[in-house]
């Protein structure tokens, strides 16, 4: 009421034919002349085909035409009023102007206060359209909507909830709009609640609590409503899609991608963002290049979106090449598709690669955030560039004024730590300005292993178990420290401290990609049908790798038995498994691609050099840390990883 008030109380002009366009004018307004074709085309009478003249000019965004034919007009309806008032109550900055046309009306409805309480509301915010939904001596469903909506989107759903209650009748709408609001602010239990007291659903309903679910990792809830639904919409589709992916069942997803399409679904970019994403997790290469076809048939070619995604996914999936072919080609770069790209440059390896986009995309005048920095502090890290490491993170807050976040600190840790500064890294730690996560001790403890630390390492583990006393890498880590160092009665108070607290260590498993069908392997192998050929590889392999100088790491070989009994474990990793039945499918000249889901372990890394070497071949390997690229006995990461 206030704002109502006080806008009331300034001097109105009258609106009059002259004083209007000439206001319309001094603001631009008005673009262009109006033009009189349409004088021959109706009547002034004809106030149905002017209404309809109206709306086509605004529609078109030509608000100059359509004010022509409201002026033209001697018999105006309400209809023609509303038309015209909705044109001018959109465009920002011109509340008196829609005022000025709303006080004129002479039979104002429901819809003309409607279209004054949106426009409230966006020139001046919920608490001032609030003022003039009270004032409102006309208020529909509408009216009411426009209000819960409003408060739900900015998550004070307790005024939502007061206004629905009171609310003399409810649509679909009305309980949409609470379902939303209660997913979004995180109160899953009053969503349930409201959904099945909604005595109407919409799909927008539905949609809204599927999704629900999905953010609450509920995923058979949701499962059990999608199969409820008679009628979906393409919202739907991506809602349960990106909800797979995003609870780690990219499976599930890519299937539930192909039923769309076979349904005569047709994708849009948040569909073809949410399979990629998909494709990425799981290293689906082929079918991400099936997707990449998808889209290039449809208009989604010139998209940004779908664009960054392929970028991504094929970052993601090893072929950095065809990832910056596709980068190059993406006409509108916005700031998410430079980060893929430098991500991707960066866990490949390719650190300078990395840096140097990172200059052309500032000189392009797109300003980083920090995403950006999270990527180009990784690239300094691959790449072994401490100094200029340093320098960046000091300059990202210094110069750019951007807050420092844990995967920043958590990037520095790594990088000092793998470089050997562990003291640096720890004094860094100790400096950070809020409650560093669990990841941050995890880094350093795994840079503590490489360069053999115990006393650091148990520091590191001692704080990482206090945040986390779930966290299967503490236990493991520091284990892996005491069999390094043959310290087995530790290893073994280990072990039995994790069966105590039930933490059970996530298995390594390694997979490859052949004729779009992934074969998945684990250390020690016993399932895979293909096994004795694949031993046979390894076996003959062996020998060579020996006379070329290849000695086992025992180190590695993280068990208390013999050395021989250490050396088979060793030839057995999941990762070597893998890449000998790539060896044995994957045509010549082909890269082979293995990924693993823990890092990659120091004998696996040498003897894949001496692999490459002795067949010839390129073998890309991704682990949780990084892309390695072996080729003709080198690796990419220099073994600095």
């Amino acid at each position: 009421m206030y704002c109502l008030r006080l806008l009331r109380r300034k001097k109105r002009n009258p609106l009059s034919t002259s004083s209007f366009v000439t206001l319309s004018i001094n603001q631009n307004l008005i673009l262009a002349t109006p033009t009189r074709q349409h004088d021959s085309s109706h009547t002034h009478n004809d106030v149905v085909a002017s209404n309809k003249l109206i709306t086509a000019y605004v529609r078109s965004g030509d608000v100059d035409s359509a004010f022509h034919v409201f002026q033209s007009m001697k018999v105006k309806s309400t209809v023609t009023w509303n038309s015209i008032l909705a044109a001018f109550a959109k465009k920002f900055g011109h509340f008196e102007h829609a005022r000025q046309l709303f006080e004129k009306i002479p039979q104002p409805n429901a819809v003309s206060y409607n279209i004054m309480l949106a426009c409230h509301w966006h020139h001046f915010g919920l608490h001032c359209a609030r003022g003039f939904f009270d004032s409102m001596p006309i208020k529909d469903i509408a009216s009411w909507n426009t209000m819960i909506s409003g408060y739900a989107q900015v998550g004070l759903m307790g005024e939502a909830r007061r206004l629905f209650e009171a609310m003399p009748e409810k649509n679909c709408v009305s309980w949409s709009a609470m379902v939303s609001g209660y997913v979004a602010c995180g109160d899953l239990d009053s969503a349930v609640e409201c959904f099945y007291a909604a005595p109407v659903r919409s799909v927008i309903t539905w949609t809204a609590m599927i999704t629900g679910y999905m953010k609450f990792r509920r995923v058979e809830s949701a499962e059990g409503l999608f199969q409820e639904m008679s009628m979906r919409t393409l919202v739907t589709w991506n809602s349960m899609i990106a909800g797979y992916v995003e609870n780690g069942r990219a499976e599930d997803g890519l299937r539930l991608f192909r039923k769309m399409l076979e349904t005569g679904v047709r994708p849009n970019a948040l569909s073809l963002t949410s399979v990629l994403l998909g494709c990425s997790n799981l290293s689906a290469l082929q079918l991400g290049k099936q997707v990449h076809q998808l889209v290039c048939k449809s208009p989604l070619i010139s998209d940004t979106t779908a664009g960054t995604s392929l970028v991504s996914m094929y970052s993601k999936c090893g072929d950095l090449q065809d990832a910056w072919e596709l980068f190059i080609r993406i006409p509108r770069k916005d700031l998410v598709c430079w980060n893929a790209m430098i991500s991707g440059y960066a866990q490949h390896g390719a650190g300078e690669k990395a840096l140097h986009l990172f200059d052309e995309m500032k000189n392009e005048g797109m300003k980083p955030d920090w995403i950006t920095f999270v990527a180009v502090l990784l690239a300094c890290n691959h790449a072994g560039l401490v100094d200029l490491g340093v320098r960046y993170f000091n300059t990202m807050v210094r110069e750019f004024g951007i807050e420092t976040k844990p995967e920043h600190y958590a990037c520095m840790v790594d990088l000092l730590g793998r470089a050997g500064k562990l003291s640096e890294a720890v004094d860094l730690i100790k400096s950070i300005p809020f409650k560093p996560h669990p990841a941050i001790y995890g880094t350093l403890l795994g840079a503590c292993r490489i360069h053999k630390n115990l006393q650091l390492a148990e520091f590191a583990a001692k704080n990482l178990l206090e945040l986390d006393p779930t966290s299967a890498t503490g236990y493991v880590q520091l284990a892996n420290v005491y069999a390094a160092q043959n310290r087995w009665d530790h290893v073994a108070r280990i072990r039995s401290s994790m069966k105590e607290n039930n933490v059970v260590k996530i298995p390594g498993y390694s997979w490859t990609e052949i004729n779009s069908v992934v074969h998945e392997f684990r250390s020690n192998d016993r399932l895979h049908p293909e096994l004795a050929s694949i031993h046979e590889k390894l076996n003959d392999l062996e020998k060579k790798m020996k006379l070329a100088g290849y000695v086992p790491d025992l180190e590695f070989a993280l068990h208390d038995v013999g050395e021989e009994l250490k050396e088979q474990l060793l030839l057995w990793h999941s990762e070597k498994l893998a890449i000998a039945f790539g060896l044995l499918k994957v045509p010549l000249g082909v890269p082979i691609r293995v990924f693993k889901n823990l890092r990659v372990c120091g004998d696996c890394h040498s003897a894949i050099k001496y692999i490459s070497a002795i067949e010839g071949r390129e073998i890309i390997v991704r682990d949780t840390t990084r892309f390695h690229h072996f080729k003709d006995g080198f690796c990419s990461c220099r073994d600095y990883w």
